[in-house]
Order: structure tokens, then sequence, then C-alpha cells
């Protein structure tokens, strides 16, 4: 189960890291080490989500997508109770 407390953390650390050297390939590599309870962390552009598919949370920076790994495959889920990490989608920065 992802919580509130951790969107808004993860929303946080992204926002923070926004035109750093930490906002690129180690972006995903920062939150696993902040977020240890996350599984699954992906780092994505935000056209790279389906556009039917309302984030989870969101930011002017990114938005956020839970991640199941139910059944032995990652899928994207509106649950918060079956989600074992996240989607970051982020935001282009125009």
């Amino acid at each position: 189960m992802i919580d509130d407390a951790v969107l808004h953390g993860v929303l946080a650390t992204v926002a923070g890291a926004r035109g750093t050297a930490a906002c690129g390939d180690g972006l995903a590599h920062l939150l696993r080490e902040r977020f240890p309870g996350l599984h699954n962390i992906t780092v994505c552009a935000d056209d790279d989500t389906p556009a039917r598919l309302s984030p989870a949370a969101s930011n002017e920076v990114c938005s956020l997508y839970f991640v199941s790994a139910g059944e032995h495959c990652l899928s994207l889920t509106t649950d918060p109770a079956s989600a074992s990490g996240l989607v970051v989608a982020l935001h282009d920065e125009d």
C-alpha cells in the first residue's frame, strides 16, 4: 500500500531535484534511496503514460501513477492498496 504521505514525499523530492543532475538518470536511484518501501520506481515522460488514466497525485513537475506487481506482472492501477511502486511521469519543462 502506498499512502498519501509517500505520494507527497515523492512529489516534493522530484520537485526539489528539478534542474539538478539528480533529475536525470539519477532520479529513480534517488527515489529508491529515500523511499525504500517502494519496490518499483520507473521514471518516464508524461506523454509515455496512458491519457485515459488519472494520476494518483501530481504537481507542476510530474504526475505519479500506482504500479501493482500482482500475479507476477507489473501493471498500472488506480488502487493504492494493491500498489507496490510508482511511475514518475515528468512533465515537459516547456
